[in-house]
């Protein structure tokens, strides 16, 4: 029968046979913990020694942000918001008949040729040659869209006849909310989605359209929803890059631009506007960076392990 012998430390039995070596002194020699799980250990099961905290670290990846760096990338915020206003502002005025689909037709197009130019001096035409599209290429699909959106604008404005004006509207405000939600504003993120954000955008001006006097309304709103929602971010996108002061002061213009155009309806939703885009453009970052100090993120050997080497050669 073999003795049995008390771990001090541990306070478990443990049989040790008699014969052979003389067994370890429990005392002078007390077992090492390992960090494994595959041997048997004297120890419980959630046991763990003082090296176990040794690797212990805390906010290994905390992000040293620069306040105006964080204003510098809030301005796509700023101006996704402005283009909701303005979209929403445009409607009204054609709503109330203050502004002819004549002239929105004129300005857009002007303004569509002047960044149709602007885009392409900006990088000298290397992303369109990286594209492999020609000035032809884009002249056949804007005639084509233009043709297909004229063509149909009897058909969308008798779309929506049988639903009510309430739940148009209702319709709207979610629909653009969620083009601001799924907007790609450079985070990877989850979320983020381009092609729904720009459906759901296109999606609120159709409904909009929809209840506007006259078919050349709804042609007008849907051109100018894609003017403003998909032609417009693809232009700041490409100043971003390549001139950031010009992407900065064109942003200040596009603010200013919207919150006049709201002032002109309403006084009060002016200021609730304004104060929202000063919000998101400073406040926000600064609380941005002020919360990063309140971060404990711990990192250690419970962490889950990172296959850090390329393991693509076993996939042939």
């Amino acid at each position: 029968m073999s003795p049995v012998l008390q771990t001090p430390s541990s306070g478990l039995y443990t049989g040790v046979r008699c014969g052979g070596s003389a067994p370890p002194d429990p005392v002078s020699d007390p077992p090492r913990w390992k960090k494994i799980l595959y041997e048997r250990q004297p120890f419980p099961d959630n046991y763990v020694d003082r090296s176990f905290l040794e690797e212990l670290r805390k906010n290994i990846y905390v992000r040293r942000y620069s306040y105006w760096a964080v204003v510098f990338e809030s301005a796509m915020v700023t101006q996704q918001l402005c283009s909701v206003c303005s979209f929403s502002v445009i409607w009204w005025y054609m709503d109330q008949d203050l502004l002819s689909p004549q002239k929105l037709c004129g300005v857009g197009l002007a303004f569509t040729l002047l960044g149709y130019l602007l885009f392409d001096a900006v990088d000298k035409g290397a992303g369109r040659q990286e594209c492999g599209r020609t000035r032809w290429d884009d002249l056949k699909s804007s005639l084509v869209f233009i043709a297909f959106t004229y063509g149909f604008s009897p058909v969308l404005k008798t779309l929506t006849e049988s639903i009510s004006t309430d739940t148009i509207y209702a319709m709207s405000v979610l629909m653009l909310i969620g083009h601001l939600v799924f907007f790609d504003y450079g985070a990877n993120a989850a979320v983020v989605s381009s092609t729904m954000s720009i459906n759901m955008a296109i999606f609120a001006s159709v409904c909009l359209a929809s209840r506007l006097p006259r078919s050349l309304h709804a042609f007008t709103m849907v051109t100018f929803a894609i003017q403003i929602f998909a032609l417009w971010p693809s232009l700041q996108k490409k100043l971003r890059a390549f001139t950031p002061r010009t992407y900065i002061c064109v942003t200040f213009l596009f603010a200013l631009f919207s919150v006049a155009g709201l002032l002109s309806i309403s006084g009060v939703g002016a200021f609730l506007f304004f104060l929202l885009l000063m919000s998101v453009a400073f406040l926000c970052p600064y609380y941005l960076i002020r919360l990063q100090l309140f971060k404990d993120n711990i990192h250690g050997p419970w962490d889950e392990a990172e296959i850090m080497e390329d393991l693509s050669r076993f996939l042939d």
